[in-house]
């Protein structure tokens, strides 16, 4: 009985997994309010019905999506630290950035990003999730960086903006505008 149980619970992970993987790529297309968890059960290939077993409402699926991005964005920010030419603040914060930009030539994880920060506007449970994962993205990067407040603030910053120059494909655009914006920016 006892290794049945193991084996129910390895499974309802697994299927969890499989939700939270599949509910990426149907919210990062949809976004927050135009995805449906039925929709996100038929990219799964489960019921609607064994959605909610693992998630309570599509808020909390939501949710989980989000946060499962921030955990993937600090092991993208930790790669990236680890692979520094050198400790000073500058060479961590700029390796931590180039790992960065590649994870989010992953246009999936840009586009969720995208959509709970918009989502958090009206919506308080995306909102605490979303100042979660900043909080402790932020106080990753200056621990990690030993930079200080405006080199980490920077480090957001140029993130953010990264996140626009992907978002609008400014690599097909040759403008000054466009030039104005991409120079010294990492985009993949």
């Amino acid at each position: 009985m006892n290794a049945e149980r193991r084996r129910q619970l390895s499974t309802a992970d697994e299927r969890r997994e499989t939700v939270l993987r599949t509910a990426i790529g149907a919210f990062a297309a949809r976004g927050y309010f135009g995805t449906t968890t039925t929709e996100v059960a038929k990219a799964a290939g489960i019921s609607q019905a064994y959605v909610y077993r693992l998630f309570p409402n599509k808020e909390a699926l939501f949710v989980a999506v989000v946060e499962h991005c921030f955990v993937r964005v600090r092991e993208s920010l930790e790669a990236g630290a680890a692979a520094a030419k050198g400790s000073s603040p500058e060479a961590v914060l700029s390796a931590m950035g180039d790992a960065y930009a590649r994870l989010i030539s992953d246009n999936d994880l840009m586009l969720v990003q995208t959509h709970a920060q918009a989502a958090a506007v009206s919506e308080p449970a995306v909102r605490d999730a979303v100042r979660a994962g900043y909080a402790r993205l932020v106080e990753y990067v200056r621990g990690a960086s030993g930079g200080d407040d405006r080199q980490v603030q920077e480090f957001f910053a140029v993130g953010m903006l990264c996140h626009l120059l992907v978002s609008m494909d400014v690599d097909t655009v040759d403008a000054p505008w466009t030039r104005t914006l991409a120079a010294g920016i990492r985009h993949y």
